[in-house]
């Protein structure tokens, strides 16, 4: 019986993780033993960072909210705490649009903030 080396199944695995390292820099995209450490932990901070990214993309829309509010003399938590008295149920991604791209709806938005605050205070 004839011995079997697996060359071309070798050949092949070796080939995928390549393909899958092109943009790597230096010997990290070329030679199989370095590309797979990269690819692997290139791997492990996709996964990771994929849930990192929704984290700080609440802080980010925190922050537009925030610096949107501060130009009206409320502080973010004082604006949240408005919105929920006033029963607005806005999500933070829409507010921080707002607040970036029409001021004037988000000045309305903090003007409703601002009188439940008043009512409720």
């Amino acid at each position: 019986m004839s011995r079997v080396t697996r060359g071309v199944t070798t050949h092949a695995r070796h080939k995928k993780v390549l393909q899958q390292s092109k943009g790597f820099r230096g010997r990290s995209s070329k030679v199989y033993r370095v590309a797979l450490e990269r690819l692997e932990k290139g791997l492990q901070y996709a996964y990771r960072d994929r849930r990192v990214r929704k984290r700080e993309f609440r802080g980010l829309w925190i922050q537009r909210i925030n610096a949107g509010v501060r130009g009206h003399g409320l502080t973010y938590g004082q604006f949240m705490h408005g919105i929920k008295l006033a029963g607005i149920e806005v999500d933070r991604k829409v507010m921080a649009d707002l607040a970036v791209r029409e001021p004037q709806s988000f000045n309305a938005l903090v003007e409703q903030a601002r009188g439940a605050l008043a009512t409720a205070g």
